[in-house]
């Protein structure tokens, strides 16, 4: 609708950065398949500037993987980005969540917006129920619908390097993307504890407001569809908490404590 690519680039890029960050691993290459009927060069090319653009904030190399025209198989106008990321960790580094335990606390970072998640259920609300346009304001806010949807997916790389920099004791973390916190933060919880999230520890961003009241959508599902303001987790013992605050502090990382993880089974429960 808006003719807009070169964030896309940016938010494959960091997306899959969040997502082998949560093991302790850093980002080495990424390699990129970019498909079409028949390439649009000036589009093309914001597609890749958005791609190089975070590999360079993310001290990553990127590697030209597959352009490929098939005429046929891709809609005219449209095309499919694919990217595949190889990063590193070491085995003794690796973060898996097995030392997670009841009375840890977890600290969540904020999103940028929708990180490319929930967009079906945020069009047909927007676009097909409300009507509106991508031109509009968001109601109670400066930003058009458009920009609310088009924020960029950030990558949570630099606080988090700077806290295993530090040795701070990470016992889990989690990039919250589809199916929410319900179905991420229980991939590194040991089966013996719950996530407990309060609810009321942050401001989710009005956008996801809008589309819960004007689309009569249930909270629960809300939180299973939507990071609903919170993009990335890391959960730490409650003796680290001080130090933790302390260093996302000088780095200007914006956070809130968001939970505790408590006895139970496995499983993500919510705190209003």
């Amino acid at each position: 609708m808006m003719n807009k690519h070169d964030t896309v680039g940016q938010d494959i890029v960091n997306h899959c950065v969040n997502d082998i960050l949560v093991q302790g691993a850093f980002p080495l290459f990424f390699m990129d398949y970019v498909g079409a009927a028949k390439f649009d060069a000036v589009q093309f090319k914001n597609v890749i500037a958005g791609i190089c653009k975070a590999c360079k904030e993310n001290h990553m190399a990127l590697l030209g993987g597959e352009t490929a025209e098939m005429p046929g198989l891709y809609p005219a106008g449209e095309y499919d980005l694919v990217g595949t990321i190889v990063g590193h960790v070491s085995k003794k580094n690796l973060i898996t969540g097995k030392s997670i335990r009841a009375g840890d606390v977890i600290i969540g970072f904020p999103s940028g917006g929708l990180q490319t998640n929930g967009f079906s259920l945020a069009r047909r609300v927007i676009f097909d129920l409300c009507q509106y346009s991508w031109q509009d304001k968001l109601p109670g806010t400066n930003q058009t619908f458009g920009e609310a949807l088009l924020a960029v997916h950030k990558s949570f790389l630099k606080p988090v390097a700077k806290l295993i920099e530090r040795k701070i004791k990470i016992h889990g973390m989690a990039h919250i993307t589809g199916g929410g916190f319900q179905d991420n933060i229980p991939r590194v919880l040991p089966k013996v504890v719950n996530a407990e999230i309060d609810r009321s520890s942050w401001q989710v961003p009005t956008i996801f407001n809008f589309i819960e009241r004007q689309g009569k959508v249930d909270r629960d599902e809300m939180y299973r569809v939507f990071n609903m303001g919170i993009g990335y987790v890391v959960i730490v013992p409650k003796s680290e908490l001080q130090r933790t605050t302390n260093i996302l502090k000088a780095q200007h990382q914006p956070y809130n404590v968001i939970g505790v993880i408590r006895k139970g089974t496995g499983v993500v429960t919510f705190k209003d």
